[in-house]
């Protein structure tokens, strides 16, 4: 059972971006992407408290995905990459990006904060940041 309401259109979206923003990294990579985007639209708080769509949580502006402003990602999803976002829609979750709101990419190191959240874990080249204690995030 999913754990954000989605359709047909939203699902494709979705696998989309986890492709576009982690194919490098891999299918764990990729979930770890759809965990942050479901994890956006469950989010009350800070930039997200008027995110309730799958498809407003892709094209959120600014703050969104960088993702988005190139044409990899606007082809159409794969078999592969749509199993893995209704994977991540039903509620599937893999840490460092359990609670995460926010990542990026590098080859470094992470920071131990971004933008005020703290690290959750790394994995491959994706940082993760979690919202801090207090925030109360989650419906």
């Amino acid at each position: 059972m999913a754990v954000v309401k989605y359709n047909d259109q939203e699902l494709k979206l979705l696998a989309r971006l986890m492709r576009a923003e982690a194919e490098g990294d891999g299918e764990l990579g990729m979930l770890m992407v759809g965990n942050v985007g479901v994890n956006r639209v469950l989010a009350n708080c800070l930039d997200f408290r008027d995110i309730t769509s799958v498809q407003q949580m892709v094209f959120q502006r600014p703050g969104g995905f960088e993702a988005t402003l190139h044409s990899y990602f606007y082809q159409a999803a794969r078999e592969v990459d749509i199993r893995l976002a209704k994977r991540s829609l039903n509620g599937e979750r893999h840490s460092p990006a359990t609670n995460a709101l926010w990542f990026y990419s590098t080859d470094g190191d992470c920071s131990a904060q971004w933008w005020g959240q703290w690290n959750s874990g790394k994995y491959k080249s994706h940082c993760f940041y979690a919202p801090v204690e207090g925030e109360n995030c989650y419906r």
